[in-house]
């Protein structure tokens, strides 16, 4: 799986935190009115691709109308709307009247979108000749080709695309390794090869495979691709008045610059707004519980093996593609959703949102099947956007001197690395007993993810703790955070050590674990 430009700010990079910039700025600052056809709140939003990409040059692509009208339909999916295309003029903001007098929640599928005119239709899964190529007499390109589909012409190789099968031989063949195999970037990076081709050559998404893991939309090198966002749904409800409290993911450290600070974290949120933080390694240590007891009553009497449930897109991809075995993955609640419960039990009327590094967690807090109780989920870069939008400077803060969270374990503040997730299940097994061997693999990105399951279903892991992790890296990796995977990493494995306690077994919530699965009334685990 191709993962070429993470941790590099480009270009691409800079146009969409700046739409999530600008899309929170004019939600904090000019009231949209529900009556109105033709709102300052509107014209704001019309006038907003001018303002990110002024004067009459292009910058990036062929016209400057072009990217304006790329950056509308951004601009669109940051507010949760759906794309308009450009076959008819209107409001950019059109429709968010209607979604705010019906529900200021969720947005409506699909979450990962193509902007087509932003496609480059790139080549997907085609051998070419480069001009690397020498024009040998040995010609062992066109003598290794099964279907003969190579032939010379003025001393270089051509191959015919119509006979062609893309068996890869002749790139493995060539000695001057002049033989490129293309393939479409986005389609690479996907581990459920969700991505084909429509019938101009533009990406397109099987919507039927994808799990929202996000690694397309990172890896498009022309931001044809971005998710749908939460940022004026979270912001009206906070200038509705209502009590919005935050849920941060373990991934959180360092993502905002510092060290792990949790003081200046909580003052940010304060001046956004939200009524308050609380940090979802509280729900990890929770889940690890749920699933140390999960393993221990089910594995390997009734279940050959057990996967890990807190991943949404590995969980997915593992029950969608490996129906037979859907049971073998945990039933364990996910942290996200026992964090919520947690805070659902003191504040019933709250607004709870997830703020994390994933996009796939967007469409588990809208499953009908489990009440997550979130109402929202943003991304850390959706929240720097709003950072940036209230000209928070979150390293110049002041620390608020209080302590840290309701302290949660150091296992269940590295549930953000690859690795970490069994390892506090592991550690849960062995504080109750001690002598139990609990064998674990592990895999990192969907396309290892299947292979394990695959091996796992023929009996290669007989009795084994599996941790899947839809990200290469693990939550630090995910689509939606800001920092370099290493970078972020090491800082969650720092913030981690501070805890005073270090398995999950310590945590002093835990005995609030049955009304939180069985209070909330669930169809489906």
């Amino acid at each position: 799986m191709a993962d070429t430009m993470r941790g590099v700010y480009t270009n691409l990079t800079d146009i969409r935190r700046k739409v999530f910039r600008e899309v929170a700025r004019i939600c904090y600052e000019i009231p949209a009115d529900p009556e109105s056809d033709d709102s300052d709140f509107d014209k704001a939003f019309d006038d907003l691709p001018y303002e990110i990409l002024p004067g009459d040059v292009a910058t990036y692509r062929e016209s400057v109308f072009l990217e304006r009208a790329i950056i509308s339909e951004r601009i669109r999916l940051a507010m949760g709307l759906p794309q308009q295309g450009v076959d008819r003029p209107t409001h950019i903001s059109e429709g968010i009247n209607k979604a705010q007098a019906e529900d200021l929640g969720y947005y409506t599928p699909p979450l990962i979108n193509v902007i087509k005119f932003a496609c480059n239709a790139c080549k997907d899964n085609v051998y070419a000749v480069t001009d690397s190529c020498q024009g040998c007499l040995a010609h062992p390109c066109r003598e290794i080709c099964p279907k003969k589909a190579i032939s010379f012409h003025q001393k270089r190789a051509v191959i015919d695309q119509d006979l062609c099968v893309q068996c890869g031989m002749c790139e493995k063949t060539c000695p001057y390794h002049a033989i490129h195999h293309h393939v479409r970037p986005c389609a690479d990076a996907c581990g459920m090869h969700a991505i084909g081709s429509d019938e101009h050559g533009r990406a397109e998404i099987d919507y039927d495979k994808c799990v929202s893991c996000g690694q397309c939309l990172i890896n498009c090198p022309f931001g044809a691709i971005a998710d749908k966002s939460q940022i004026a749904q979270v912001i009206f409800s906070i200038l509705a008045g209502d009590e919005v409290i935050a849920a941060v993911a373990p991934a959180f450290v360092g993502q905002f610059g510092g060290k792990g600070n949790v003081g200046k974290l909580r003052e940010a949120f304060r001046q956004l707004g939200f009524s308050g933080v609380e940090e979802v390694a509280l729900g990890a240590d929770l889940c690890t519980v749920q699933e140390a007891e999960d393993f221990l009553s089910e594995v390997p009497d009734r279940l050959p093996f057990m996967g890990t449930s807190c991943c949404p897109a590995w969980a997915s991809m593992a029950k969608k593609e490996f129906p037979e075995h859907a049971g073998c993955i945990s039933m364990a609640l996910t942290p996200m959703v026992l964090t919520a419960r947690m805070i659902r039990t003191q504040h019933p009327h709250a607004k709870i949102v997830f703020v994390g590094p994933c996009a796939a967690k967007k469409l588990e807090a809208m499953r009908t099947s489990v009440r997550s109780e979130v109402d929202f989920v943003l991304t850390f870069e959706e929240m720097a956007g709003m950072m940036d939008a209230k000209d928070i400077d979150y390293l110049s803060l002041e620390d608020d001197n209080k302590s840290d969270f309701d302290v949660a374990s150091s296992d269940g503040r590295a549930f953000a690395v690859a690795g970490g997730v069994a390892n506090a299940v592991v550690n849960a097994i062995h504080d109750k007993y001690p002598d139990r061997e609990v064998k674990v693999a592990n895999a990192e990105g969907l396309e290892e993810c299947r292979k394990m399951m695959k091996d796992a279903v023929k009996g290669k892991y007989p009795g084994y703790l599996l941790e899947g992790m839809a990200c290469p890296g693990g939550c630090v990796a995910g689509a939606g955070t800001l920092v370099q995977i290493n970078r972020s990493a090491a800082a969650v494995k720092r913030y981690a050590k501070r805890s005073p306690y270090a398995h999950a077994t310590e945590d002093q919530f835990l005995d609030m674990i049955p009304d939180l699965v069985t209070n909330f009334s669930d169809d489906d685990k």
